[in-house]
Parts: C-alpha cells; sequence; structure tokens
C-alpha cells in the first residue's frame, strides 16, 4: 500500500479542496493544524513536522499549529464541514484528504498510542456526517449514503492493512531509537533519532470524486502565528467530476439533531426556533410584514456538553430555510479575535467575521472579552458585522451560565441582540456511556466484554462540579483507549480483523507503561550536535494566544 508523506498528504488535500471549489491556502492551513495536533504527542514529531511543510525547526510553531488544531480532533474542520452541508461529493474527496493527513502525521518523529488514537478519532471525525454522538442504527437518519456510505466503505475494507503497517512504523521508530550511531548530525541530517528520517505514512485510497461548488472560502481556521506555507509537491490531478448530489433538508438536519444523545430541552427549542425563522422566512417572501427576530444565539453549559455539535447543525438548518447562503461554522475564541495593539483588534475580529459569512460564527467562552480595551474593541466590531450583515451572519457564543449572563448584561449592545438563551444539561451516567459506545462504533471498534463495565468505574470516580467534560471526557478516554490497542497490537505480525477491532478493558487503563526506549537507549542528542535552528516569533502583548493553553488541554468541538 503506497505511504505518502506528510507533504504529499497535504498536496492530496489542496487538490482535493480546489476540485470542491473551496480555497486551497485555506485547506492548507486546516492540514498544518490538524496534522501538528495529532502529532503533537510524539517526542520529537516538530522536527519531522517543520521539515515536511518547509519552515526551519521550530518547537514554538508547531506548537501554536498544535493548539488551533485540538479542536478538530474531534469535529470536522469548518472546510469539512462546509463541504457536508453542501452535500456534494466534495464532502467525501476532501474529508478523505483530511483523514490521509491525520494518519500521515501519527507517525511524525517517535510513534506511540496517543497520537495513533488521535490520529483514528480525528480522521473519522471528518467524514461526511461522522458526528461525536450519533447512534448507529438502521434508521433513516444513521444510515449512509452516497459519497458517505462508499467513503465508510473504503475505510472499513482498509483499516487491518492501515494499522498493520503503523504497527510496523513504531517497531521500526523503537530500533532506531537503540541505534546510536542515528543521533550523530552527520548521518542524515540533524538529530534524525528525534524524527529527522521520515517514516512512510499510512493512507487511505483516494475518496470519491469531487465536483466543484460555488463560492470562496468562508471558514478558514483564523490564525494569529501561523507557520509559512508547505512546500507541496505537485498535486495528483483531481478524478472526474461527478453531478452533485441534492442539499440535505430541514428535515434531514432535524434527524441528525433527535439522532444525538440527550439533550431534550436543547432539541425542543432549536425546533422552536426553526419553526418561528422558517415561518418568518416565508412571510417576508410573500411580502408580507414581519416583526424583526432576533437569530443570534446564547448557549450556556459545561465542558463537553455539546454546543459545538448543536452550533454545526445550527448552522446546516438556518441554510436549508433559506436564512444563510453557506452554511459552515467558523468556530474561534479570544486569541483569534484579540490582537497585541488597540486599532488591530478591529482588523483581525472583522477578518475572522468575513470568514464566517453566509454561516455561523461561534464564539467559545465569549465573556473572556470583558475586562479590557481589547475585548472591548473586539466587542464593538463584532456588533457592527451583526448589524451591517444581519442577513447572512449568525452569531452563537457560549461558554458557564454565570459568565455569560454578566458578559451579555454588561454590553448593551449585545443584549438586544441575544435574546434566546439555551441551556445545555450535564449528561447522565447512560448517556455517557451511550455516548462512549456510539463514539467506538463510528470509528469501526467494538467494545470487548468488561469495557463498559471500566468506563463506569472510571466515570464514578470522577468529580461532576464545573470541571468535569462530560462528553469530552469519553472522547478523551476512547482516544487513549484506541492508542493503547495499537501498542498492544505492536507485536502482533498479522492481527485479525477481530483483534483490530476489539477493545478490551485493559486499554482504558493507564498502568503508567507508556512506550519508552529501552533502558540505556539514548534520550538526547550528543553536546556536540549542532543546535536546531529555531525561529523568533514576538512576545503577544497581555499574555495572548496559545502559549496560554496547556499541551493536554485538548479543544475538540463539542462533546469536545
Amino acid at each position: 500500500m503506497t505511504t505518502p508523506t506528510l507533504s504529499s498528504a497535504l498536496a492530496a488535500l489542496t487538490a482535493a479542496a480546489s476540485a470542491a471549489g473551496l480555497d486551497p491556502d485555506a485547506a492548507a492551513e486546516e492540514g498544518l493544524v490538524l496534522s501538528a495536533a495529532v502529532a503533537e504527542s510524539n517526542r520529537g514529531a516538530f522536527v519531522d513536522w517543520c521539515r515536511e511543510v518547509g519552515v526551519p525547526a521550530s518547537a514554538q510553531a508547531f506548537m501554536d499549529a498544535a493548539v488551533r488544531g485540538r479542536r478538530y480532533r474531534g469535529a470536522p474542520t469548518p472546510l469539512a464541514s462546509q463541504a457536508a452541508a453542501s452535500a456534494t461529493p466534495a464532502a467525501g474527496g476532501y474529508a478523505q484528504a483530511l483523514a490521509d493527513v491525520c494518519h500521515a502525521a501519527a507517525v511524525l518523529g517517535e510513534p506511540g498510542p496517543s497520537a495513533l488514537g488521535a490520529a483514528s478519532l480525528a480522521a473519522a471525525a471528518q467524514l461526511p456526517g461522522a458526528m461525536a454522538h450519533r447512534p448507529i442504527t438502521t434508521g433513516p437518519a444513521a444510515t449512509p449514503t452516497g459519497a458517505d456510505d462508499a467513503a465508510q466503505r473504503e475505510f472499513v475494507r482498509q483499516a487491518p492493512a492501515i494499522l498493520t503497517d503503523v504497527l510496523a512504523r513504531l517497531q521500526s521508530s523503537q530500533q532506531q531509537l537503540l541505534d546510536v550511531s542515528r543521533l550523530d548530525p552527520a548521518v542524515g541530517g540533524a538529530f534524525p533519532g528525534l524524527g529527522g528520517t521520515p517514516f512512510p505514512t499510512p493512507t487511505l485510497s483516494p475518496g470519491p470524486a469531487t465536483t466543484a461548488v460555488d463560492g470562496h472560502d468562508p471558514a478558514a481556521t483564523p490564525s494569529a502565528t501561523a507557520p509559512a506555507q508547505p512546500a507541496i509537491a505537485e498535486a495528483t490531478p483531481a478524478p472526474d467530476a461527478k453531478p452533485a448530489e441534492p442539499e440535505k433538508t430541514v428535515e434531514e438536519w432535524l434527524a441528525e439533531l433527535d439522532a444525538l444523545v440527550g439533550l431534550a430541552t436543547v432539541k425542543a427549542e432549536i425546533r422552536r426556533q426553526t419553526a418561528i425563522l422558517r415561518v418568518d422566512a416565508l412571510r417576508t417572501k410573500a411580502g408580507l410584514k414581519s416583526p424583526t427576530i432576533t437569530r443570534h444565539l446564547v448557549f450556556v453549559g459545561n465542558p463537553g456538553t455539546g454546543k459545538t455539535t448543536v452550533a454545526r447543525l445550527v448552522a446546516g438548518i438556518y441554510k436549508a430555510i433559506g436564512l444563510l447562503s453557506k452554511g459552515q461554522l467558523v468556530e474561534v475564541d479570544r486569541s483569534e479575535l484579540v490582537a497585541g495593539y488597540l486599532g488591530q483588534t478591529a482588523i483581525k475580529t472583522a477578518e475572522v467575521a468575513g470568514k464566517a459569512y453566509g454561516g455561523v460564527l461561534f464564539i467559545d467562552e465569549a465573556y473572556s472579552l470583558n475586562g479590557d480595551q481589547y475585548g472591548e474593541e473586539a466587542i464593538n466590531t463584532l456588533v457592527k458585522e451583526m448589524e451591517d450583515h444581519r442577513d447572512d451572519l449568525v452569531v452563537i457564543v457560549a461558554g458557564y451560565p454565570a459568565p455569560m449572563d454578566e458578559f451579555i448584561s454588561n454590553n448593551p449592545g449585545l443584549a438586544s441582540r441575544f435574546r434566546t438563551t439555551i441551556t445545555f444539561d450535564d449528561y447522565t451516567d447512560d448517556e455517557l456511556r451511550r455516548i462512549f459506545t456510539q463514539m467506538a462504533e463510528t470509528s469501526d471498534y467494538d467494545l470487548g466484554e468488561g469495557v463498559i463495565d471500566e468506563f463506569t468505574s472510571q466515570l464514578s470516580r470522577q468529580r461532576r462540579d464545573e470541571t468535569f467534560g462530560n462528553g469530552r471526557f469519553a472522547r478523551n478516554l476512547l482516544e487513549a483507549a484506541i492508542g493503547r490497542h495499537a501498542w498492544r497490537l505492536r507485536e502482533v505480525t498479522e492481527p485479525t480483523i477481530e483483534q483490530l477491532r476489539t477493545l478490551l478493558p485493559e486499554d482504558l487503563v493507564d498502568d503508567g507503561a507508556a512506550p519508552e526506549p529501552e533502558p540505556g537507549a539514548p534520550l538526547t542528542p550528543p553536546a556536540s550536535a549542532a543546535p536546531i535552528p529555531a525561529v523568533e516569533f514576538p512576545a503577544r502583548p497581555g499574555g495572548e494566544g496559545p502559549s496560554d493553553v496547556s499541551p493536554g488541554d485538548a479543544r475538540p468541538a463539542e462533546p469536545s
């Protein structure tokens, strides 16, 4: 099976974006941040990553990209979301290319279980229709069709070869750690033992053919300190286009909403809002007078309760009833709105809003904009954007209940525009078990005997306060289990389909036996080795930016 490097996977990604009518530069940015987020747990991955994307070796550039990409380890990227909302073959083609990027990133540096787990879930999240909480049933709401069905069948078909290939690369990396000569900078470049030697990476066959869709990039991920664009090899020509499939209807989007675990009050309120706005749109189309109905929403609840997932569905629903022209979701936080100096924040915020035109701008922990001149400038710019583009822009602000109430009440310009607040309750134990099971099934894993019991045991030991992760807890536990499962099979030459699919209780247990080099193996380069060149990054005033986020703080979309 052909195993391209990360650079060739990125080249295929930009080719798929071009064929789908998406912005290739925005696609390259998505590939950069997603690959860094997948590989960040691998030792020395930043060296490989920087070489593959064509920038000087810099751990800072790598971590900045990883922080921006963490939210996509459990949810579609903005362009994948936009392609899926269009319901064309481009959804399968572009999403498949993103999945290939995830698998290529998993073996950068010294591959380990954490990166393999992250790659598996991130790749599954990019596939059309893949929802973290979607149940696996035989009903019409969950039955894949068209490009989605073809991509899923191809993923299942190649799963054994993919994992076998990855495990072979893991064994190879172990041997390289024991080869002291590879740490000599005169052999193969600077620090190949830390990732300087490229490992062939697993990939899936190209997804279904894509077709062009109208429009430019409305959903590129904002970047305060983006690394240079990758040195991309000549892209493979896109396959012939197929006729576009019909776009999703309101009923199909609402069926996806109903398929989510729990969230009964949220579903009822979204349906009520949909009915009100649909009738209002029909009255306007008929030339009748209509009251001014605000479409902007406030989502309140603890982390991991499905806020981002529902926001993505709202974008699709609003597009289906004609309120939005594109239906993409652009998710940001304070660091992507606020610049280092007064005056720059307004420009930066306006640029972010511009990428959300035709869709939904989702601002996580929006109350972090309170309290200083920079945040106030961002809020004022947002209010102006909401007014100037009220017919084709919806803003959803989200966060904890009490701070969100204070945020809205302290800003009169927001209070008149955010009149609907939807509360997301914490999940029950039974709902979390269903979420964990369905996430595993979506990623083509079976839960062996005793796995749910182990999950319940670990769940019972969690503090169930505002810091509890809810669906994020289930996703993180599954991600770690997938990595340990891969490591458990590392010495199995030809694992069976059952072994490749089945998670065991031991895979959920962190016994402290993380993969480490054997005793005596060198962990650091010799003192005589040449230092790795670094890129200087200007300090950000006020401590703003990705450096304030810890490497372990996963930020995927909810249940994130």
